[in-house]
């Protein structure tokens, strides 16, 4: 079928919105309608490797429209968001973490299917897609049962809900999940974006009684505060270690590092107490190396963890997410700002300048 699509054919350059042919549903495939779709900063950091010209987009939700042979979870009228892809049979999937599959750079960033086929073509051209097997930046997407999750709050609004397939997830997944923050602990977030300010949002939600922000923007700083933040640091003030270690009173029990420099990184780490744990989110300068000492987590027995999509299990968690929302007790409608498809371009430029936490693209 022919859909909309938002194409990027240079990295770093413009989206420009085509027509593009669809595949229907094959075994295992899910035709979604997009209602909305999430702006996640890997859209934009990994344009770099990506084969091109491709569709983008990774965090949307929509109305099902129809299902391939051997599909059960869904029905056409089924509310959904989309999330990562993942195989089910490899020893992670088995294993109940999907967030690290042996597959996972196949289904993510390879621009096509798990056997390599594409899913969208124009004219003859094969436009890459599947991108986290969806590729929603688009008015359709084609998914995979196992990336769907199925939304059965009605009152919840589905435009709002993409996010919580990758971004929203992976903060607050970071803190519930990963590290596992008890009651009483302290935290400390290196970056008050989106999955910062999720990682926020989850550690007033367990139950922590410090929690510690730690950016460079302030009015960032202070929707931190608003949403469970007991202290807020400028980090261009420096000491920011030492000033967590202050106001932790030694350390902190937990560090979520989620800015990417490699300031931010060794903070996460040298703020920690005894025993302490970081989780990060992301690595500074693209993953290429940088001087650090572990001696540091030998003597304290601390421990950096590394954290995929909030290590969820997609079917359980974000379900979990949305009733905390509908509850009012994880208010992540904070962090959006709405923009139309056609104004894709204006939203990546915003978040890459701070105006936007999270944007979300309506399709309509």
């Amino acid at each position: 079928m022919d859909v909309v699509a938002a194409v990027l054919r240079k990295a770093g350059g413009r989206f420009d919105l085509e027509t593009v042919t669809l595949d229907a549903p094959a075994a295992g495939e899910v035709l979604v309608r997009v209602v909305a779709c999430g702006v996640c900063h890997t859209d934009i950091g990994v344009q770099h490797m990506m084969p091109l010209p491709i569709v983008l987009g990774h965090e949307g939700s929509g109305i099902v429209e129809a299902v391939g042979p051997n599909v059960s979870k869904v029905v056409p009228g089924d509310r959904v968001v989309m999330t990562f892809g993942s195989c089910g049979g490899c020893a992670s999937c088995v294993e109940g973490a999907p967030s690290h599959c042996h597959n996972m750079r196949i289904l993510q960033f390879s621009g096509g299917r798990a056997d390599g086929s594409p899913t969208m073509q124009q004219k003859g051209e094969k436009i890459f897609g599947a991108f986290f097997q969806q590729s929603s930046f688009a008015t359709h997407a084609l998914a995979t049962e196992r990336n769907v999750v199925k939304v059965t709050n009605s009152a919840v609004p589905l435009e709002l809900l993409g996010p919580l397939g990758c971004g929203i997830q992976t903060g607050a997944g970071a803190v519930l999940n990963t590290i596992g923050a008890r009651p009483g602990s302290s935290l400390a977030v290196m970056g008050a974006g989106s999955v910062g300010l999720s990682g926020i949002m989850a550690a007033r939600l367990v139950g922590c009684t410090t929690i510690v922000a730690v950016d460079v923007n302030e009015s960032r700083l202070e929707l931190a505060q608003e949403l469970g933040a007991s202290h807020a640091f400028d980090a261009r003030d420096g000491d920011v270690s030492d000033r967590i270690r202050s106001a932790t009173g030694g350390g902190a029990n937990y560090a979520l590092e989620t800015a990417g420099t490699v300031q931010s990184f060794t903070d996460a780490i040298s703020c920690l107490a005894m025993r302490g744990v970081c989780g990060i989110v992301t690595v500074p300068n693209r993953g290429a190396a940088f001087e650090f000492s572990a001696r540091y987590l030998l003597t304290g027995g601390r421990t950096v963890v590394g954290v995929l999509e909030g290590s969820s299990v997609p079917d359980v968690f974000i379900p979990q997410l949305i009733e905390f929302y509908a509850q009012g007790r994880f208010p992540m409608d904070r962090l959006a700002t709405y923009y139309p498809l056609d104004r894709i371009n204006d939203a990546v430029a915003d978040s890459v300048a701070g105006k936007a936490i999270k944007p979300i693209l309506r399709m309509q």
